[in-house]
């Protein structure tokens, strides 16, 4: 929002305000519920833990990070982060050898499936490549926030006084994400057969998992989830905190963040399809702003990138 603010200038200040008002609403859905929702989720099929008592447990120990400055709670956890995407793509990849013989009707199928008007399970025709295409968009944008404007919140929290650079290292944060972690989840998934068993969500990885791992599989993922998703959490509360700042200034901060450690419960208890539902349509209003304000700061955008390369 403030880049927009500034590079944009005064009769461009109502796009700012949108991003904000979208970005302080759309982290409810895809940094709060969708996050606590999958973790819960996750946590009941592997250790038959209550939804509400995930819910409450995450609540209080967000609330103690993001209310009562426990830092060290953050630190740990990011501390975790690297440690936790390492061992995911190691089991991701024991689960691909033990099916190795399954990757290329895997591959055959994602393509067949997603050019061809048929849905890979229900046998109508007719929407499924327009289906596939939204639900990958949303996917997408969902696993790297690509597009929505929320990263360059992250990185103007950085140290570095170059916005090329710190640009692309959010590149290779989008490669990491996507390219990587999420195909071999998908082919995972695909490969293992589970993925005509009815199940959504982290249930459907953690089942791919155990399928070729057994006895540890499912643990693995659900552990890896919880840190993902409770990070997740925390990185989100300080980007729609950025957005009520931006728009009613730093008296907004103790409300939010009061707002914030309250709807985590709820988010474990709703329904994982209304959680997705909420997350994507707060996504897309999101993502409008800052897509307009990307196309007009475009060639200021070429001019640093122009800039950066020629001195270096």
């Amino acid at each position: 929002m403030y880049a927009i603010k500034n590079g944009l200038g005064k009769k461009w200040l109502w796009l700012g305000t949108a991003f904000a008002i979208f970005g302080g609403l759309a982290g409810f859905g895809i940094g709060n519920m969708v996050q606590v929702n999958s973790m819960a989720s996750a946590l009941h099929n592997t250790f038959n833990i209550p939804l509400w008592v995930t819910g409450v447990v995450t609540m209080l120990f967000v609330g103690m990070a993001i209310l009562g400055g426990i830092k060290r709670i953050g630190k740990v956890a990011a501390t975790l982060v690297p440690f936790m995407c390492v061992a995911y793509i190691i089991a991701a990849m024991v689960v691909l050898v033990v099916n190795a013989a399954e990757i290329p009707a895997a591959f055959e199928m994602i393509f067949t499936y997603a050019f061809t008007p048929i849905a890979a399970t229900g046998g109508f025709a007719g929407a499924a490549v327009m289906a596939a295409i939204r639900f990958g968009v949303a996917r997408g944008i969902f696993s790297n926030e690509a597009g929505l404007g929320t990263a360059g919140i992250a990185q103007a929290a950085g140290t570095t006084s170059s916005p090329v650079r710190s640009g692309m290292i959010g590149m290779l944060g989008t490669f990491i994400d996507t390219i990587i972690i999420c195909s071999m989840t998908g082919l995972a998934i695909i490969t293992s057969g589970v993925w005509t068993s009815g199940a959504s969500g982290a249930a459907l990885s953690a089942a791919a998992f155990e399928q070729a791992m057994p006895g540890v599989g499912g643990y693995i993922l659900t552990l890896a989830l919880v840190v993902f998703a409770f990070t997740t959490i925390l990185g989100w509360s300080y980007f729609g905190e950025k957005c009520w700042e931006y728009m009613v200034g730093t008296q907004a901060v103790l409300p939010f963040r009061i707002l914030w450690v309250v709807a985590v419960p709820f988010g474990a208890i709703a329904q994982l399809d209304f959680a997705w539902l909420v997350a994507d349509t707060l996504n897309g209003l999101m993502a409008i702003p800052n897509l307009l304000s990307l196309l007009l700061l475009s060639p200021i955008v070429v001019k640093l990138t122009k800039e950066h390369f020629a001195k270096n």
